[in-house]
């Protein structure tokens, strides 16, 4: 096991290496390091990566810095990729920001567990990181065509439905408003309707995938 963890290691130096040898300002500025000071850009990096990952354990502002790390550089890569006449990077960066909605949404709901794992901002990192990597086993990619794809293709129509009788409700707001009538009780009708409709699709979501999972172990039994 050691053996192959080192094997991954040297791995991911080569690949790290690699791109710290690209053409753009960061590596410019590690460039000048490097020959200032005789160390290669390489370990320049690794102890800079090294301080990051200190610093989320126990350092302050270990929030602010994840979620900068997790959608500053994602943002920056999506603008390029937007820019750029390449789609493939197009899709890479869009499965990202759905895998990063889902986890957020997750991450909202059970905020309060979450945040009693030790060096959960570091594990947050990993995760967002894994997510964006450029390699064949990127997070974002496997999270989304094993879990969040399914899942979607499944319950397609009725979130489909649910978010038409959502835009009715809202565009009902708004033609109340307009036409003078009270604009407290329309938004409260409005947000009333939304919010049975969004109570009911996820109650028939979960009845759904109850069954289909009792059914999946039945079969499998």
């Amino acid at each position: 096991m050691a053996a192959a963890i080192s094997q991954h290691f040297e791995a991911f130096k080569a690949r790290l290496d690699k791109v710290l040898h690209e053409k753009n300002k960061l590596n410019d500025y590690l460039e000048i390091i490097e020959k200032k000071t005789g160390v290669r850009r390489l370990y320049v990096a690794l102890v800079f990566i090294s301080i990051i990952i200190v610093w989320l354990m126990v350092g302050y502002g270990s929030q602010f810095l994840c979620n900068f790390i997790g959608f500053i550089y994602p943002a920056y890569a999506s603008v390029k990729a937007i820019e750029s006449h390449d789609k493939e990077d197009d899709t890479k960066w869009l499965t990202y920001w759905v895998v990063y909605s889902v986890f957020s949404l997750v991450e909202f709901f059970s905020d309060i567990f979450l945040f009693w794992i030790p060096f959960y901002w570091l594990l947050k990192c990993i995760f967002l990181v894994w997510c964006f990597m450029p390699v064949p086993w990127n997070g974002s990619h496997t999270l989304y065509y094993r879990f969040i794809r399914p899942f979607i293709l499944r319950h397609q129509d009725r979130i489909d439905t649910a978010l038409d009788k959502a835009k009715e409700a809202v565009n009902e707001v708004f033609s109340l408003a307009l036409k003078g009538q009270s604009t407290k009780g329309s938004v409260s009708e409005g947000f009333n309707k939304y919010t049975k409709h969004a109570k009911d699709l996820a109650e028939e979501v979960a009845a759904d995938e109850l069954i289909r999972r009792a059914t999946s172990s039945s079969k499998t039994d």
